[in-house]
């Protein structure tokens, strides 16, 4: 299983500490000790599963706009985008929870133009206002249909978001955009005529689902 740089020391520190109880119980002679190593052992799986970042291959093509994230659609509706898209755009956004795939890929081919961090508050990622309200790094691409935007929005225990590309890289579309830790939510914003492909509810892949299509 190939796992996201970013989760190499949390695994090796979860895998020690299992270890360290192990040794405890070992030395103790067994018996009640052993419930240390058991109660941890849930824990030290799904560190490395939470950290996964399997391979992607999926639709591709620039009509095509896909999902950045993991997870399940909390909303799909138009909203003034100032930032970037500069008009009307279509928001599509995916709660990601602690058990799905945390690496973010790009929805688009393009180049990135616009890199920019917001502090903020850790609300309830599945929140609307957390959209505006909640820490986030919005990242810009002119993919070659248009203004693409998407969102990382950190949640109620995510700590750290990680965005790869500067701006004036180009990007490929289904590739690593980064890395939210742990728990959170992506936003992506379409200019005015692309349609919707998911509804709210749905559940998406990152770099697989289509989420977006210009007609």
């Amino acid at each position: 299983m190939r796992l996201a740089r970013e989760g190499l020391p949390f695994v090796i520190g979860g895998g020690a500490i299992l270890a360290g109880f192990v040794t405890v119980a070992l030395l103790a002679g067994g018996g009640a000790w052993w419930a240390g190593p058991l109660a941890w052992l849930p824990v030290a799986l799904w560190i490395p599963a939470f950290f996964r970042d399997p391979a992607r291959p999926g639709p591709r093509g620039e009509r095509l706009v896909i999902a950045p994230a993991d997870g399940r659609v909390v909303s799909v509706v138009e909203v003034d985008e100032p930032a970037f898209v500069g008009e009307r755009a279509l928001r599509v956004s995916v709660f990601m929870n602690v058990f799905d795939v945390h690496v973010n890929r790009h929805p688009v081919d393009g180049t990135v133009l616009l890199r920019r961090y917001h502090p903020g508050k850790f609300l309830n990622a599945s929140l609307d206002k957390s959209s505006l309200d909640n820490e986030q790094m919005s990242l810009g691409v002119r993919s070659g249909r248009g203004p693409v935007l998407v969102r990382q929005i950190a949640g109620l225990i995510a700590r750290r978001i990680v965005t790869d590309p500067q701006v004036g890289e180009p990007v490929r579309q289904g590739e690593r955009l980064g890395l939210i830790r742990f728990g959170s939510r992506v936003d992506t914003f379409l200019p005015a005529g692309a349609q919707a492909r998911v509804r709210v509810g749905d559940r998406t892949r990152a770099g697989v689902t289509v989420i977006g299509e210009w007609p």
